[in-house]
C-alpha cells in the first residue's frame, strides 16, 4: 500500500513538472483576488463536485434551476471572467495558464467553452435584482467583472501561496483527518466575516448543544493585501474569540471565500462547502449573507428574514448536511446572562449592541461594556480602529471646473496644518495630473483611472493616520464609489460636492476654457461635451455662488468637528 502511494505521488510530481514546462508556451492570465479564492476552493475540493469553471450549459442551468446539468444542487455559478484581449487569445481546446498577481503559476485551464453573458439576466437570477443601486454585488458585477466567461477543467500546479497564519489554512482533507483523530461525529459549521462577541459565543454554544455537536469555526478570509489591516485584525479577533470556548469542542480554520452577498443562494453554497469539510450541521442566521445583514434596522435587509434558513433546510437531504437556525440572543441585565430574543417577556431589562453602534463607540472613544465583548477582542479592535480624532481621513471635493474646489482645498490644507496633530497632503487635480497621471488623456476611461489613482494615494495616507485633501473634478459615480469603499476601510471618508452651477463656473473661468470647449477647440471638457454626474449621497453639499471660499471651508471644518474627526 505504501509503495503504491509513493508511486502515485511520483507520477503526480512528474505531471506537475511537465505542466510547468508546457505552460511556458501557453497564453497567461493573472487572476484577481476573487478569482484566486474561487480557484483555491476548486483545487482543494471545497467546491466539490466541481472540477473547473462552469461551461455555458452548466452556467445557465445553475441560474435557472440551482442545479448543474447532471442534476446536482449548485446555487451560484463559478466561472472565470476575463477581458476581451484574453478571450481573443484562446480558442476551444486551448490551455490557459492561470497566474497569481506576482506571476506565479497556479493552474492550467483547459478551455472548453467561451461565451459572453447577459449580466443583467445573471444579476436578476443570482441576486434577485438587476438594479446596481439596490444591491452592491450587482454594482460589482457590472463594473468590476470582465466581459467574457471561460469554462473548462483545471489542472492544479500549486495552491495559492499564503504567508500569513499558515497553520490556520487547512484544506478539507486535513480537516477531515482532524475530525477523525478527535473522534468527532457531529460537527456544526459556523461561517462569519465579522468580529464576534459574547452573544455570538452563546448562540454558537446553544446551537451545538442542541445537536450534540463539536464546532468547526470557519471564518472567511480573502487574499490579504499588505495594506489590509482589517484582515489581520479579524483573524487575531477570531483567535481570541475561540480561546473563550471550552477546550476540545472547537477548532478554527480559515476559508478563502469570495462572498457574493447573495442571501439564500449563498447560504446554500456555504452549506455545501461545510459538507465538503466534513460537517454534519451548518448554522444559518435569519439574515444570512444579506448585503445589509449588519444593519441595526431589519427593514433595510434585502432578502426576507428567515428565507436563507428555509432554503438551506429544503436542500438538507440532497446536500447531506442539516440546517441549524442561529437564534439571536440578548443580554438579560437582571440575571447577568444571555437569553434567546424570542424568550424576552414584558418587563425584562435586556440589552443589545449593533455592529454600527460598536463602530460608533470605537470611533468616538466610548466605553465598550464587558457584557458585550471580550477584553482581548476589544483591544484588537481598538488597536486597528482608533477614535476618529486619531484616525486618518480623506476630504474628497468634487464638482465642475471652476466650482471652487482647489481654493477650498488650499484653505483646508492651511487650517489642518495649523492643528499640527496629523500629517496633511493636498492632492489637487492639476498636481495629480502633472505627477501621477501625465500619460493620461481626458477620455472617460482615463478620467476613471486618474480618480482611482488619487483614491489609492489617499487610502495610503488615511491608513497611516494622515489627512488627505483631494480636489479633482471626478465626474463619474463609479470611481467616486470605488474610492469611498477603498478609503473607508482605513478611516474617514468625507465627500464634498461643490455644487456651484454651470453658469457661475463659466463666468469665473479666467482661462477661457469653457468658451474654448463651446467652440470645439477643446474636447472632452466636463460640463460642455462631457457629462458631470452629481454625487448621490455626499456628506456635505456646498454652493459657492454666495459663499466665499473661507466660508465654504469653515462649513467643512464644522462638519469634521461635529463628527469627531478633529478637536
Amino acid at each position: 500500500m505504501q509503495k503504491e502511494y509513493s508511486e502515485s505521488l511520483l507520477v503526480h510530481f512528474r505531471r506537475v513538472e511537465e505542466l510547468k514546462q508546457e505552460a511556458l508556451k501557453y497564453p497567461t492570465y493573472s487572476l484577481n483576488e476573487r478569482q484566486i479564492c474561487d480557484l483555491e476552493l476548486l483545487l482543494n475540493r471545497a467546491f466539490y463536485p466541481l472540477n473547473g469553471f462552469l461551461k455555458q450549459e452548466d452556467y445557465f442551468s445553475v441560474l435557472e434551476n440551482e442545479r448543474l446539468v447532471d442534476g446536482t444542487v449548485w446555487p451560484i455559478p463559478i466561472y472565470l471572467d476575463v477581458p476581451k484581449h484574453i478571450a481573443e487569445k484562446v480558442s476551444i481546446g486551448d490551455p490557459l495558464a492561470l497566474l497569481d498577481s506576482e506571476g506565479f503559476l497556479l493552474a492550467i485551464l483547459h478551455v472548453e467553452d467561451k461565451f459572453r453573458p447577459d449580466k443583467r439576466f445573471e444579476a436578476e437570477k443570482i441576486y434577485g435584482t438587476s438594479d446596481e443601486n439596490k444591491h452592491p454585488s450587482v454594482f460589482s458585477l457590472y463594473h468590476e467583472g470582465n466581459e467574457y466567461y471561460l469554462g473548462g477543467k483545471i489542472e492544479g500546479i500549486s495552491l495559492p501561496i499564503h504567508y500569513d497564519f499558515v497553520e490556520l489554512r487547512k484544506p478539507p482533507s486535513e480537516v477531515h483527518r482532524f475530525f477523525s483523530s478527535m473522534g468527532w461525529r457531529n460537527i456544526i459549521g459556523f461561517h462569519t466575516e465579522k468580529a464576534l462577541h459574547c452573544a455570538h459565543k452563546e448562540m454558537i454554544l446553544r446551537a451545538a448543544r442542541e445537536v450534540n455537536a463539536s464546532i468547526f469555526f470557519n471564518p472567511v478570509v480573502g487574499i490579504p493585501n499588505p495594506r489590509d489591516l482589517d484582515h489581520f485584525t479579524m483573524i487575531r479577533c477570531y483567535q481570541a474569540f475561540v480561546n473563550h470556548f471550552p477546550k476540545n469542542i472547537i477548532t478554527l480554520a480559515l476559508l478563502p471565500f469570495a462572498s457574493r452577498k447573495a442571501g439564500p443562494k449563498e447560504a446554500i453554497l456555504q452549506a455545501i462547502i461545510r459538507k465538503n469539510y466534513g460537517c454534519t450541521h451548518f448554522l444559518v442566521a435569519p439574515d444570512h449573507a444579506d448585503p445589509y445583514m449588519h444593519s441595526s434596522d431589519n427593514s433595510k435587509l434585502f432578502y426576507p428574514m428567515g428565507e436563507a434558513q428555509e432554503r438551506v433546510k429544503s436542500y438538507e437531504k440532497e446536500i447531506g448536511i442539516k440546517m441549524v437556525p442561529l437564534t439571536p440572543m440578548v443580554y438579560w441585565e437582571e440575571e447577568g446572562k444571555y437569553i434567546p430574543e424570542d424568550e424576552v417577556k414584558k418587563g425584562m431589562k435586556v440589552k443589545r449592541l449593533s455592529s454600527s453602534e460598536l463602530r460608533r463607540r470605537l470611533e468616538l472613544d466610548l466605553e465598550i461594556p464587558e457584557w458585550f465583548s471580550f477584553k482581548e477582542v476589544v483591544e484588537e479592535l481598538r488597536h486597528t480602529y482608533p477614535p476618529r480624532h486619531k484616525q486618518g481621513f480623506t476630504v474628497f471635493l468634487t464638482g465642475l471646473p471652476g466650482a471652487g474646489k482647489s481654493t477650498i482645498a488650499k484653505i483646508l490644507y492651511v487650517k489642518f496644518m495649523e492643528l499640527r496633530d496629523r500629517p496633511v497632503t493636498l492632492l489637487d487635480g492639476d498636481i495629480v495630473r502633472k505627477y501621477l497621471s501625465s500619460e493620461l488623456d481626458y477620455s472617460k476611461e482615463h478620467r476613471e483611472i486618474n480618480v482611482r489613482r488619487i483614491g489609492f494615494v489617499a487610502s495610503e495616507i488615511t491608513k497611516n493616520g494622515g489627512i488627505a485633501i483631494c480636489a479633482p473634478i471626478a465626474p463619474y459615480e463609479e470611481s467616486r464609489r470605488y474610492n469611498r469603499e477603498l478609503i473607508g476601510r482605513y478611516g474617514g471618508y468625507i465627500e464634498v460636492y461643490v455644487a456651484t452651477p454651470f453658469e457661475v463656473c463659466a463666468q469665473r473661468d479666467r482661462k477661457g476654457m469653457y468658451e474654448k470647449a463651446k467652440k470645439g477647440i477643446i474636447r472632452n471638457f466636463t460640463g460642455v461635451d462631457d457629462p458631470y454626474i452629481p454625487p448621490k449621497n455626499p456628506e456635505i453639499t456646498i454652493d459657492t455662488t454666495e459663499l466665499t471660499p473661507q466660508e465654504a471651508a469653515q462649513q467643512i471644518i464644522l462638519y469634521l468637528e461635529e463628527n469627531g474627526y478633529i478637536r
